[in-house]
Parts: C-alpha cells; structure tokens; sequence
C-alpha cells in the first residue's frame, strides 16, 4: 500500500470511528428517554391470548390465572406454612440479617445485579428533569427557597438528622446543616446495594443540584458504592443504616425528599417492622414528594419453589444463603401505605409468564409496581390505575430470588437486591 492509499485508508477508519463515537455518545444521552413506542406502566407489550402459541416466545404479559391454579398455589403456602422454622431460627435470621447480606456482597460484589436502566421507563420521575417530576415540587421552588428545607423543618426532623456540617459546590458560600441541603431535588434509595439503581440516576441526570441518598445494612454493599468511580460525595451520600431500626439516625430531616425508591426491598424487612418503615419513609417526604416502589407478588414462582424448612412466617421465606423475602398482596402494601396518611397514585399487579422453549417449561412471575405521594401542595389525588394488568416491565427488570441450588427453571439468575 502505497503513501497515499495509506492516508486515504486511515482517513476512512478515523470517520469510521468518529461516527460510530458520536452514535453511541447519543445512545449514551438519549437510552433512558422514553421513546413513543417504549413500552410504559399501564400498556402490555404480549398478551397470551391462545394457549397453543405459548411456545412461540420467551415470555408472555398479562397472563391471568383460572381458579384452580389459585387454589393450587394457595395450597402450597399454607403447607409451607405447616412446616414452619421454629421461633428461636426466626429470631436468629433477624438478629443476622446484615451478616447474612454483607456475606452476599462479599460473595458476588457488583457482579450480580445489572444496572436497573428500566427504571427510568417504569418512573420516569427520576429523571429530575423531566416535567413530571419538577411538577412535585413546583410549590417548594416557587415559594423562593430553591426547594430548601428552611431550619424550621430541619428542628421538626431532628430526630433522623446528624448535624455534621459539610460545604458543597451546589452553593459554595453556604455551609450545610446536614448533606444535599442545598440542592433543589432530593432522592433516596432504601436498600441501594451496589448501586445498580444510584448510579444509573446519577448518569442520567446531570443537574448539578440533585442530591441521591442510599443506604443500605450491608456494609460491604456501601463501600462498593463508595468506591465506584461515578460516586462524588457532593451529588451522592451512601451511608449504613438498617432503616427498620427505631435507633438509627439518619443524615436527612423530616420533609426534605422528592422522592423515595424501594426496589425489592420492602420484601426483605421483617413484616413486623413494614409498617414502621413505611411511616418513617413518609415523614421524611416533601408535600408532593413520592414512594417508588417494586416488589414481589403473592404466589409469584420463587414463593411457591421453597421447600421444607424455608418458611419463616406466613409469606416470608428465608434462602439458602440467609437472606429473606416476603410476598406482597396489592391490598397490604395499599393497606400500609394508606395508613402512613399518603395518596395512592398507581397499585399494579404484573403477572408474566416466561417459558423455556428447550425444556417445554411454564414459570409464572408475580410483581407489584406502587407510587404512593404525600398529600399537600399540587400534589392531586387521582390514581393512575389500580388493578391487574398494569404495566409492561422492560426484560431486564426481572430480578428473580435463588436459593443455593440452582433452580432448572429459572433462566433469569436474578434476585431481589438490597
């Protein structure tokens, strides 16, 4: 190849390689948008209408259960039921549960969980930019205090707050009383784990004034985070904390957040502390502010899979590895949610099939999606839906809970994340 073949040669690889830079720069801006045709909460992407076509496709939305295979699964329970675990088991789950998920972390470190991009499909409202979610808290900004929580409110939440006094780029000339108090938009992660949920937000959002908070009780799981390359402790604050606990102080005041995340999460608390939860997680809301929340449903596959000696109480199970998990009915999570005094706004139950072709075998997927909001200022109090049927999660948003042995059924290797 001669001199200038070389040069026209090179020429052709470097547009090559800038166009392909700039495509994926654009993918990397653009992937989290909501695209006309993307499929949302409230619209179903493959109903199984004929049950001959079952083996056509992997998975199936909006698949309804006939009475008997209710009962069948009813069934199952409350044999697991029967064959509880004693009492002083239980307590010692209870009295371990960070030791049995720092072990897990220390295990798979971020390796296991991919990063949850579905979400922003699912809530858009993390997008702090995007019109719904500046609507939350319209009032707060236009009252002139740029969505600050004013001192009052930081003496109504002492209670929750560590008063140690941090400085940020957001407002240089302020010194804050507690950490994120000079942004404008404040979301909190219960439960973050490795921050498959925390950094996908941070990603997406560029605005220099939001402030993520993430917690979880691993400890392991929150050095992670804090070792991630996209983690800046001026847009995010990873702390420890078992949210369940009444003696745990946490670094943000009483109506400070915009919006509040619970992904798989809730159904790991033991079902005697939900409740408590749930009240703290609302006090710490804005007037407007929002509970994200998704979570396993009640005769959801990996319920129905544990065998003898996984029981711990009636719908609350304990894996192989010492984690637990609980299965949701829409009427309890409304039940609670309603009694922390917030409005429902979306209480969807997604019932999926997902079949292995090669092995001719059937796994039926239970999940529940919620958005609950604290009454006050424009928040309204219409729902968005609340029945059966609601929403189409992207592929990716299966997170699927595994015991020790592997399960031959399971092709999704996943599970609920802390």
């Amino acid at each position: 190849m001669n001199g200038l073949a070389r040069r026209v040669y090179g020429s052709r690889v470097l547009s090559h390689v800038f166009k392909l830079s700039t495509k994926h720069r654009a993918c990397s801006n653009h992937k989290h948008k909501i695209r006309p045709n993307q499929p949302q909460a409230g619209r179903r992407g493959r109903p199984l209408t004929d049950e001959s076509r079952v083996w056509e496709f992997n998975n199936w939305d909006n698949v309804v259960w006939d009475s008997s295979q209710e009962e069948e699964a009813r069934k199952k329970t409350q044999q697991q039921l029967a064959e509880a675990l004693p009492q002083e088991t239980t307590e010692m789950y209870e009295e371990k549960a960070d030791h049995f998920w720092d072990e897990f972390y220390n295990i798979h470190t971020n390796r296991f969980f991919k990063d949850r991009h579905w979400l922003f499909v699912e809530f858009p409202e993390l997008d702090s930019a995007n019109d719904k979610t500046e609507s939350l808290t319209t009032g707060n900004r236009e009252a002139g205090n740029g969505g600050k929580t004013e001192y009052l409110d930081v003496a109504q939440g002492v209670e929750n707050i560590s008063l140690t006094a941090t400085e940020s780029p957001v407002d240089s000339d302020r010194v804050e009383a507690y950490p994120g108090e000079n942004a404008d938009f404040r979301i909190f992660e219960v439960g973050c784990g490795v921050g498959n949920t925390v950094f996908p937000i941070l990603q997406t959002n560029n605005d220099s004034k939001l402030m993520v908070y993430c917690c979880d009780f691993s400890s392991t799981a929150v050095q992670i985070v804090k070792e991630h390359t996209d983690y800046n402790p001026h847009r995010c604050h990873a702390f420890v904390s078992d949210i369940s606990d009444t003696n745990t102080v946490l670094p943000m005041p009483d109506n400070s957040l915009d919006l509040i995340i619970m992904i798989f999460v809730l159904s790991a608390i033991n079902p005697q502390k939900m409740q408590f939860v749930i009240d703290r997680l609302s006090r710490l809301l804005k007037p407007g502010g929002q509970i994200l929340f998704r979570d396993y449903g009640r005769y959801d596959m990996a319920q129905l899979r544990f065998k003898k000696g996984r029981c711990l109480s009636e719908n609350f199970y304990v894996r192989g590895d010492g984690t637990r998990v609980y299965f949701f009915t829409q009427e309890e999570l409304r039940d609670m949610f309603s009694k922390s005094g917030l409005v429902e706004k979306q209480n969807l139950i997604d019932r999926r099939l997902q079949v292995n072709r090669g092995k001719q075998l059937k796994m039926y997927r239970v999940w529940i999606q919620c958005k609950y909001q604290k009454p006050g200022l424009d928040a309204g109090t219409r729902q968005e839906s609340t029945d059966t049927a609601g929403e189409e999660a992207p592929q990716d948003c299966v997170e699927t809970p595994i015991d020790k042995a592997p399960c031959p059924v399971d092709t999704q290797s996943g599970r609920s994340s802390r």
